[in-house]
């Protein structure tokens, strides 16, 4: 899909990939608005998005991994009325991720919608908290936040859900769940050849691709 785009790579701003110039989004621009973060984190790293334009679409595309202790944050505030924020973040966690976003909606008639993916391997810790608040005098807004995790055995997550409503909104919507593959879903792959690690390796895949529309 054409977009105007931000990019960022291990954690730092690609000013040389994006076509925002200066990397401002507090305009109005005809395409939609595409975040995209990825790369590798560790130590701490924060991703802030103002959106402060009416009529303005905005996408997020966040696919990061982590070998050593990291912290991530993403803050974002909407003022724009009738702009939406889509975002899809894909966490794999390889040691001690910390993981937070907060949303705040500060103007009617605004959008924040997140599905956030955790992928956590041997050994590993998680902990992913989501914050949605809805300011007064934001009445219609659209709040989302939905996270899922696949886990190694040795793995361990906290998942961490807040809503702060004090508007009355279009819906405001928490969500949670462990994926796993099913016996007969197992069953059927061993049947075919695969050995157990394929079979990881197509599960993880599966559930990686997995990303709905809302």
């Amino acid at each position: 899909m054409p977009a105007e785009t931000l990019v960022y790579c291990d954690g730092v701003l690609q000013k040389e990939l994006s076509t925002i110039k200066n990397c401002d989004i507090s305009q109005k621009y005809d395409l939609p608005v595409h975040i995209i973060y990825l790369g590798s984190i560790s130590n701490e790293n924060t991703l802030n998005i103002n959106i402060n334009i009416d009529n303005q679409p905005v996408f997020l595309t966040v696919i990061v991994e982590n070998k050593k202790p990291a912290f991530f944050n993403i803050f974002i505030k909407n003022t724009g009325k009738n702009s939406e924020l889509r975002g899809h973040i894909l966490l794999k966690n390889y040691s001690d991720l910390i993981f937070k976003c907060e949303t705040q909606h500060l103007a009617p008639d605004t959008g924040i919608l997140l599905q956030n993916k955790l992928i956590g391997f041997e050994n590993s810790f998680s902990e992913l908290s989501g914050t949605a608040i809805i300011n007064k005098n934001c009445e219609n807004t659209k709040s989302d936040i939905q996270f899922a995790g696949l886990l190694d055995k040795t793995a361990r997550v906290k998942f961490i859900p807040k809503q702060k409503i004090m508007s009355v909104p279009k819906n405001a919507e928490h969500s949670a769940y462990m994926f796993h593959g099913s016996d007969a879903q197992i069953n059927y792959l061993h049947s075919t050849g695969l050995d157990s690690t394929e079979i990881k390796d197509i599960l993880n895949e599966a559930f990686i691709n997995d990303f709905n529309l809302f």
